[in-house]
């Protein structure tokens, strides 16, 4: 159990946070990173590159330019891809190499811009940190460029932020979440930005209240609450635990204040450990808590979204593998992605839920749409037999 991190994946980088981020608003996503790479941002963490385009390139960075430091060709390829394209926006973010190389991307970001007389992102992303502090970057930086100033229109209008296929996959559970609220009479102004537009996220200020999906989208709620004062609710409408998401919008948009009721999970040393992105697992263990009657704990490993968690919930960095290991072995059952089943004790009963930031299209078929529907339609949660992982 020591070698953990040599027996799984790492999760997405910052990089592929910022492709995903911006997929389906209209702008183009421009790589730093030498040539072939581009599969890795695209195919590997983005399972919608196979049904829908997007303006995703890389710079092909040679060994030759990183020792001098020519970046004149990177400037002449990205105007002409500009020109031809017409994109709404460009973004340039990086990866290890342009990082240790020290490039300037706002220095960068300002030349594009005026050679091509368009709005350039400049994103210093290193391919090191995770993909949600690269989504939460790109979005909040475009928040910045083209966020208008308006108001809310009504008291029941929400935004959904932070939706991405890396934390929700692609099961239809945005639109799901869009139904559900519509049907209970709340109106989705928006959602960034699976779904979304940059027409939508020009709009983003006319919601009464921000309901953050994942911890992604923790820094756009920020933004939008520093600006417009709306408040934020933390939490997917999954299961029985839908109706609470719904009430906490209700509630925030009334009152103006910050809620997380995907914190109200047990914590501590429930039985359950629910292992994953900090707002989708905590909302999965207040479901689960309701329809098992077993208390859960959250393991996130991607060091952000303490906000979503409760007293006793550990939130580490992905490379704490020996505290990571204490807390699989702890455990009664857990909750996590069919990848983690080596390192996880023999004998401990196991429910696989695919995430596709961790082990990419593997899994997709493991990953249901569970907003607003019982828990027991999608998954076995007796958690069947126990698994044959490694001790």
């Amino acid at each position: 159990m020591r070698n953990t991190a040599c027996s799984i994946p790492t999760y997405a980088s910052d990089t592929s946070g910022v492709c995903s981020a911006l997929y389906e608003l209209g702008g183009m996503t421009v790589v730093h990173d030498s040539s072939g790479c581009n599969s890795t941002y695209s195919t590997f963490d983005e399972p919608r590159w196979y049904d829908r385009e997007s303006l995703i390139f890389i710079t092909g960075l040679t060994e030759a330019e990183a020792i001098f430091g020519r970046e004149d060709r990177l400037l002449d390829d990205v105007a002409a891809a500009a020109a031809e394209f017409s994109p709404a926006f460009i973004a340039l973010c990086g990866s290890p190499m342009p990082f240790i190389l020290g490039t300037d991307y706002a220095a960068l970001a300002g030349e594009l811009e005026e050679r091509c007389g368009l709005p350039v992102l400049g994103l210093p992303t290193t391919g090191i940190r995770t993909y949600l502090s690269g989504a939460d970057l790109a979005w909040t930086a475009l928040l910045q460029r083209f966020c208008d100033d308006v108001r809310p229109a009504s008291a029941v209008t929400i935004n959904i932020l932070g939706a991405t296929p890396l934390d929700l996959g692609l099961n239809g559970s945005v639109d799901s979440m869009k139904a559900f609220f519509e049907g209970r009479g709340i109106t989705v102004n928006a959602c960034l930005a699976m779904g979304g537009s940059l027409a939508e996220l020009r709009r983003l200020g006319a919601a009464a209240a921000n309901l953050v999906v994942a911890s992604s989208g923790i820094g756009p709620a920020l933004y939008l609450k520093r600006r417009f004062g709306t408040p934020f609710v933390a939490g997917q409408p999954i299961g029985l635990f839908a109706e609470d998401v719904l009430a906490a919008l209700v509630r925030a948009a009334e009152s103006g204040t910050d809620m997380s009721p995907c914190s109200a999970h047990h914590g501590g040393e429930g039985d359950i450990l629910v292992a994953g992105e900090a707002v989708a697992a905590a909302s999965l263990a207040c479901a689960l808590e309701r329809e098992t009657g077993r208390a859960c704990r959250v393991f996130c490993p991607l060091g952000r979204g303490g906000e979503a968690l409760a007293a006793g919930d550990v939130l580490l960095d992905a490379e704490d593998e020996e505290r990571a290991a204490e807390l699989f072995a702890g455990a009664g059952a857990i909750v996590a992605d069919p990848l983690y089943r080596p390192v996880c004790p023999k004998g401990t009963p196991f429910l696989p839920l695919g995430h596709v930031a961790f082990s990419g299209r593997c899994h997709l078929g493991t990953i249901p749409d569970m907003t607003a529907r019982p828990l027991a339609e999608a998954f076995d949660l007796s958690f069947g037999k126990s698994h044959g992982g490694k001790a």
